[in-house]
């Protein structure tokens, strides 16, 4: 069985109608095989009326009044007839055996008179009723449909049979058997695209739902419309519920970060300028002050509950012109490679942290460039920051994006820049990726969210 409830249901559908057509196809012959049966039984039963008139009523039979009928009697090869009687057998000399549902017997003999006389002859005259069906098969092979009666006489019963191939009601129904089956055919196609086209038709509610929630996850829409059909109504209040109640947790989560953010800014920047003249504990305060900025930024999206779009080209410009500014003094050209309309589904500062760490670490590494590129793939933008420094050997590059490792004890660094960008990007629904760089150097790639399109 199919995933996917679109093709759960075209494999039940399908199921259905080729079942439909195969009980449809059958009782259509069948009806067939007993409409061409009860015209056989018609003519057989005048060829035993026809032979029944040249019985007397004492049994004997006009066999001249049979000859002159027998044409009618063997309109075509493969009919037969047979009178058995009183004085024999008169009829086709090759009539096969026959198995009749009820055979008939001899005639009882009647019971005798209160008076103990025998009761009356039959009155003159044949009495012809209800013929019964029969089927044999000859020595050849060939099955026939027979009709037999039995009339009584005054020297006993008189079994009168006509048969005729079964290949006569097994022609007509042959003959209409390639219509019947075009037209099931047709029929049958026609079902199916019905099914398709309701299957569509009544899927779409799911596909618009679907688009939505995307939609709300990329930032462009805050829920989902909640006029639904009537089975996904209960479904859309309890997803816009859920929105409504990440929305809060993540203004809450935001709300405490910035407060503790607020609480411990005086108090460390006042130890930092204490602990000037004291180069050791002065890092300890600053590596304090890296672990603080850490682990506020994963609080930030610690529910994943994405809202904001932000254009992606003038954030990366504002982050390229402040970093340039820290190391003007070492000459690195920082260019930018990227379209205007490509945005990220996360918030601005969400996209400083992770695009400001990254670039501040190529900058801090490369000899005389820095490069930032940034394309659109499918529902993510990859965002690549490659620098010309020494790189990271290929053993590293997994303890390099590690909290608090530093691969290189050179400079200021602590080590939390490339584990920061990778769990941001990581809470986003996204990853980084570390390779080496065209012509040497770093690559560092993260992939982001994409929002739509913004000015």
């Amino acid at each position: 069985m199919p995933r996917s409830i679109h093709g759960r249901m075209i494999v039940i559908s399908g199921t259905a109608i080729l079942a439909a057509l195969l009980i449809a196809g059958w009782a259509l012959t069948s009806a067939l095989e007993g409409i061409v049966t009860r015209g056989l039984d018609q003519r057989l039963d005048s060829e035993i009326a026809v032979l029944a008139a040249a019985i007397g009523p004492d049994g004997r039979v006009d066999r001249a009044r049979i000859a002159d009928r027998r044409g009618l009697l063997e309109p075509e090869p493969g009919w037969r007839w047979r009178i058995v009687g009183p004085d024999g057998t008169l009829g086709s000399g090759d009539f096969p055996p026959l198995t009749t549902p009820h055979p008939p017997g001899p005639s009882p003999d009647p019971d005798p008179d209160e008076a103990g006389r025998p009761p009356a002859p039959p009155p003159p005259g044949p009495a012809i009723q209800g013929p019964r069906p029969a089927e044999g098969r000859t020595e050849q092979g060939v099955r026939v449909h027979a009709r037999q009666i039995a009339i009584p006489s005054s020297r006993g019963p008189v079994t009168i049979t006509a048969a005729a191939p079964r290949a006569v009601v097994a022609r007509p129904i042959r003959a209409a058997l390639v219509p019947l089956l075009a037209m099931l055919a047709g029929l049958g196609m026609l079902l199916a695209a019905a099914s398709l086209i309701q299957l569509r038709l009544g899927l779409r509610p799911l596909r618009r739902l679907r688009d939505q929630v995307a939609a709300i996850r990329g930032g462009m829409l805050s829920q989902v419309d909640e006029d639904q059909p009537v089975e996904l109504r209960p479904l859309a209040v309890e997803l816009n519920a859920m929105a409504a109640d990440s929305e809060r947790a993540l203004a809450t989560a935001r709300a405490s970060a910035a407060n503790l953010a607020h609480a411990l800014k005086t108090p460390v920047a006042t130890l930092a300028l204490d602990l000037a003249g004291d180069p050791p504990r002065a890092a300890q305060v600053a590596r304090i002050d890296a672990t603080i900025r850490h682990h506020l930024a994963r609080a930030r999206v610690q529910n994943g509950a994405v809202r904001a779009a932000t254009a992606l080209a003038p954030a990366i410009r504002d982050l390229t012109h402040a970093i340039g500014r820290l190391h003007a003094d070492r000459g690195i050209a920082l260019s930018t490679d990227m379209a205007d309309d490509l945005a990220v589904a996360m918030d601005a500062q969400d996209l400083d942290e992770v695009a400001g760490n990254l670039i501040d670490n190529a900058a801090r590494h490369a000899r005389t460039r820095v490069l930032i590129a940034a394309r659109a793939e499918e529902r993510q933008i990859r965002l690549t920051v490659s620098d010309d420094g020494p790189g990271i050997d290929e053993a590293d590059r997994i303890r390099a994006t590690q909290a608090g490792a530093r691969l290189d004890e050179r400079g200021d660094g602590h080590g939390f820049g490339l584990s920061i960008a990778r769990e941001l990007a990581e809470l986003h629904g996204g990853r980084l990726l570390l390779d080496e760089a065209a012509g040497g150097g770093l690559a560092a790639t993260v992939l982001l969210p994409r929002a739509a399109r913004t000015a």
